[in-house]
């Protein structure tokens, strides 16, 4: 009795461990170390004016202290912003939306998992759990949810937010299901 006891207290510790864990790993897995000799991102300062001047050539003009360049040329700060664009399915995004559906898989499993054991369900209503295929479009839903807000998130240029969706997402969900294994069965009363 004591062995169980000590299992069990040790998973409900382990659930959110697990969860800040699975943050702390992706986080470390998707950003790019910052080093001391590395540009940094943000936009050059304003040239002087005589620069200014001196590079002010044919196609540009210079309206109120400031030099427009011509319609087709790219300006630096376009192409920086160019090279950090990546395509929506690349690797990590695809590895990042992948945990998501098996997050929520897991979870799925946990949650039908503690209802054949008894325990009630806390954000859903137990019909509704109870209900599995509503339930599977309930999970599948919260996964496409995810990867359309990581869209969204993309198409405004938050590359950054469209990562940390996934993560967060994914760390919940896992934890939550690490949280469903670990609850104790409902025991049955026996008075009469």
């Amino acid at each position: 009795m004591t062995i169980s006891l000590a299992l069990e207290t040790g998973l409900r510790h382990l659930a959110p461990t697990f969860g800040l864990a699975a943050i702390f790993v992706c986080a470390s897995l998707l950003t790019r170390p910052s080093r001391a000799n590395d540009a940094p991102s943000l936009p050059e300062a304003p040239a002087s004016s005589a620069a200014a001047t001196a590079r002010c050539g044919p196609g540009s003009t210079r309206l109120g202290g400031k030099v427009q360049a011509a319609e087709g040329a790219p300006s630096p700060a376009r192409e920086r912003h160019d090279l950090a664009e990546h395509p929506f399915w690349d690797r990590p995004n695809v590895a990042l939306f992948a945990s998501v559906g098996a997050s929520r898989a897991l979870d799925y499993s946990s949650t039908l998992n503690m209802r054949r054991r008894g325990v009630e369900e806390i954000l859903l209503t137990n019909d509704t759990v109870d209900n599995h295929p509503a339930f599977l479009a309930i999970e599948a839903g919260a996964t496409a949810l995810s990867i359309g807000a990581s869209y969204l998130f993309h198409r405004y240029h938050h590359h950054r937010l469209e990562r940390w969706t996934s993560i967060v997402h994914a760390s919940l969900a896992t934890s939550g299901a690490l949280r469903n294994y670990a609850l104790e069965s409902a025991r049955p009363s026996t008075a009469p």
